[in-house]
């Protein structure tokens, strides 16, 4: 089976909420178009690069240990996204992933807004 990679849109959920309550305007709201997002339903969570995190200006929340293919690692935890893909959006906190790593779509976020990956498109 090959590899499933997508389009996502991520944006700060806090812009979001000031830009609702008419604090900010739209074009405030920090968001980007991020391509090649590898879905990776070994992964559980959304994991970012820290150049896009930077770049969202999300909060950190905390740093937690994960498994990952390398071994065991460190790794912060940021909060709040808004995820979007294929017309469908949820919010998630995220992990943040060397620049330059792939970005990945775990498989909490897929459920949760319902898409499974189907050959090579979701």
């Amino acid at each position: 089976m090959g590899q499933v990679e997508i389009e996502i849109v991520v944006s700060n959920a806090f812009d979001i909420e000031k830009q609702l309550a008419g604090e900010i305007g739209l074009a405030d709201v920090r968001s980007e178009r991020v391509q090649n997002v590898l879905v990776d339903t070994g992964s559980v969570l959304l994991c970012l690069p820290a150049d896009v995190i930077a770049r969202l200006g999300v909060p950190v929340d905390r740093e937690v240990h994960v498994e990952t293919a390398a071994g065991p690692a460190t790794m912060r935890l940021f909060r709040l996204v808004r995820l979007e893909i294929a017309g469908r959006h949820g919010l998630f906190d995220c992990l943040e992933t060397p620049v330059g790593t792939l970005p990945l779509l775990g498989a909490v976020p897929m459920e949760v807004l319902g898409i499974e990956p189907e050959g090579r498109k979701i």
